[in-house]
């Protein structure tokens, strides 16, 4: 349960990273409060984006301190780098970020999925336990 609710808050954080992205992208510039709450107020998709983001975050957070109590900290603190992979998929895939592929970008995402790997390798016997 503490493995499930763990990824649940990887899931939550990256959604919330992409949301408010979008949101934030297309709003008025908060440099601008005045535009930018008026903006708000009005209560277009993208101020929707912005509180379903925002709403997503206490979510995972939630998810994270429920999964603290059921897993080491070892085992679940590597699972967040998930999310930058997670985010990184979403922002080349989803429609309107228009992100680039860079090859760099991927070698990041081909090393965070194997120090994952390697950290949540099961160890047999033998070295240090």
């Amino acid at each position: 349960m503490g493995l499930l609710l763990a990824l649940c808050s990887v899931l939550l954080v990256s959604a919330a990273q992409l949301l408010m992205r979008w949101s934030l992208v297309t709003l008025p510039a908060a440099s601008d409060p005045a535009a930018f709450f008026a903006a708000l107020l009005a209560l277009p998709p993208e101020a929707w984006g912005l509180a379903g983001g925002l709403l997503a975050y206490a979510l995972s957070m939630l998810c994270w301190l429920l999964a603290l109590r059921r897993i080491a900290l070892s085992k679940a603190y590597p699972l967040l780098s998930v999310s930058y992979v997670l985010v990184w998929c979403g922002a080349l895939f989803l429609p309107g970020f228009h992100e680039g592929f860079h090859w760099g970008k991927l070698a990041g995402v081909v090393l965070i999925l194997g120090g994952l790997l390697l950290i949540g390798w099961p160890q047999n016997g033998g070295g240090n336990k």
